[in-house]
């Protein structure tokens, strides 16, 4: 079977048992775009999660006023303000790349100075040595299998100048709640509304380091984020959503925005939702 099965109903259905994960096509992930375009004020869970990919840049990346960046999908700024706002304010100049050319028609109306290509990560529509530093975050791990994060790593690579750096995270598979989920079948995933899109392969923290050794990068950090309740914050969201205006949606931001003090705890990896990686191209 060469790709995902579809119900009647449009939705990616896993392959049969003994296949390979699958990975959801270009006109999947433009439903997605529709569904999470926003219509109003962007969703308070959808902006704790921008915080908290705030927060990791900015503990973990030096702003470069001369350089220039790639963010390897535009889903957040398609549900929500994204990274955009950050990444335009330490670079000189931001691009974005996204396989779904609906998502990358929204993005490229909502900040008309990004640069915005339809593009698989996999396959990059950019020279060699474009970038000093590319963000992607939790982009691979939507790939059906490790070798295809594999070949994204050595992409980025590959685009990247020499000394430039890599902020890279996925779905860290020791966090329990993360592993239940994965195991979940991919309809029952969808049914639960939990889980708003396709999850696909991932690695752990020292799986991730191995990869990126492989690649050619050295590794200079390696941690974990998003260390609040998941769940809690979504179904949180939706009530603040309906009951809170923008203040209420800013305290409810600083109150799980505070659980990334657990990033510095030896649990971290437990806790995080992500696990999350820095590393440079000599």
């Amino acid at each position: 079977m060469s790709g995902p099965v579809r119900d009647s109903a449009s939705n990616v259905v896993p392959v049969a048992s003994g296949q390979p994960p699958y990975l959801p096509t270009p006109e999947y992930w433009d439903q997605i775009a529709g569904a999470w375009c926003p219509v109003d004020e962007a969703r308070a869970w959808r902006m704790v999660s921008d915080a908290v990919n705030a927060r990791l840049l900015t503990e973990w990346l030096a702003p470069n006023a001369q350089g220039s960046v790639l963010k390897t999908d535009l889903f957040d700024e398609v549900a929500s303000s994204g990274l955009v706002p950050w990444l335009s304010a330490s670079f000189a100049h931001v691009a974005g790349v996204d396989v779904s050319p609906a998502l990358v028609d929204i993005v490229r109306a909502r900040f008309p100075g990004l640069h915005v290509e339809v593009s698989d990560v996999r396959t990059l529509p950019f020279p060699d040595g474009t970038f000093d530093t590319v963000v992607s975050n939790s982009t691979l791990d939507h790939f059906p299998s490790r070798r295809d994060i594999a070949t994204a790593l050595n992409e980025l690579h590959r685009v990247m100048r020499s000394g430039g750096t890599l902020l890279v995270t996925l779905d860290n598979p020791l966090n329990p709640v993360v592993a239940i989920r994965n195991m979940l079948p991919e309809r029952f995933r969808a049914a639960s509304g939990l889980v708003p899109f396709s999850v696909g392969a991932t690695c752990g923290p020292r799986r991730l380091r191995a990869m990126l050794q492989q690649t050619g990068f050295e590794v200079t950090r390696l941690g974990a984020t998003f260390h609040c309740p998941r769940v809690l914050v979504v179904l949180g969201g939706h009530f603040i959503d309906r009951r809170c205006g923008p203040a209420g949606k800013r305290r409810y931001v600083r109150l799980w925005t505070a659980f990334e003090v657990l990033a510095s705890l030896p649990t971290r990896f437990i806790t995080g939702h992500f696990v999350a990686a820095l590393a440079r191209k000599p």
